[in-house]
């Protein structure tokens, strides 16, 4: 059976971002990975709304979506990858792609993110289909 001990040194280990939420989505959990990725500490980042991460604007249908999910208790990315665009601390935009676990408890539903850096992707991606239309356009 696995301890508390060990399970904390796995998400402190873990080389994605671990970010959990309670159900007013304030951060609860923010490992050293979500640091590395978004730039905040977890000390700038416990207690502060995901808001933080979040384009502005991307909140309205974020929250709207979030507020669904803590009603419902259902969420469809448990087993799909969702990738959206995030924030860096330094204003950078990010591409990241995560899952989503809803957990419940005596307090109500909280969500925890598993989440990676797809940033480098997503722009090889961008430029390679610039690069596809451009040669496209060569061939007209």
């Amino acid at each position: 059976m696995t301890s508390q001990l060990d399970l904390e040194i796995f998400v402190q280990a873990a080389g994605d971002g671990i970010v959990a939420a309670d159900a007013d989505g304030r951060i609860i959990l923010w490992n050293p990975a979500a640091e590395r990725i978004f730039g905040f500490t977890a000390e700038e980042a416990l207690d502060r709304s995901l808001d933080l991460i979040i384009p502005e604007r991307f909140r309205d249908r974020h929250w709207a979506g979030y507020r669904e999910v803590m009603r419902t208790g259902q969420t469809r990315y448990a087993t799909e990858v969702l990738r959206v665009p995030a924030l860096h601390k330094n204003g950078t935009p990010l591409s990241i792609a995560f899952t989503v676990a809803l957990v419940s408890s005596a307090r109500g539903y909280a969500i925890a993110a598993i989440v990676r850096d797809e940033t480098k992707r997503w722009n090889e991606e961008r430029e390679l289909r610039r690069r596809v239309a451009e040669l496209e356009g060569q061939l007209k």
